[in-house]
């Protein structure tokens, strides 16, 4: 069974950085195929519904949304299928739980997700 795995959240102080890592597990041929496409990270904060907050092509073109903008980067490492998510100037407001996830997700593969609290 394929999934993403999620890792490096944390508790960190207003104007810290933190640097997300997404792996993915299972079967080789599946897990490759799965990494091809456009990935994604999401977050979702306390009674709030999950949201996009970056997107990157398998050539590395990105997107981010506006609230993070400036702030944010997304990267992948194609050989080994891992997204990154580098969080910089963070924000009380970026405390979430955060996933990756192909784009458009793929219920399926939701992982566990990492915590990121953002408090002083």
């Amino acid at each position: 069974q394929v999934q993403f795995v999620e890792s490096g959240g944390g508790l960190v102080q207003p104007g810290g950085s933190l640097r997300l890592s997404c792996t993915i597990s299972g079967p080789i041929t599946v897990s490759e195929t799965i990494f091809m496409y456009i990935m994604a990270w999401y977050r979702q904060a306390p009674g709030k519904q999950r949201e996009l907050v970056a997107h990157v092509l398998n050539d590395g073109r990105s997107n981010l949304a506006d609230s993070v903008k400036g702030r944010f980067t997304i990267s992948r490492d194609n050989g080994k299928k891992t997204l990154y998510l580098q969080m910089n100037s963070l924000k009380p407001e970026d405390t979430a739980t955060y996933y990756c996830n192909r784009f458009p997700a793929e219920s399926e593969y939701w992982g566990q997700g990492t915590q990121v609290t953002v408090s002083s």
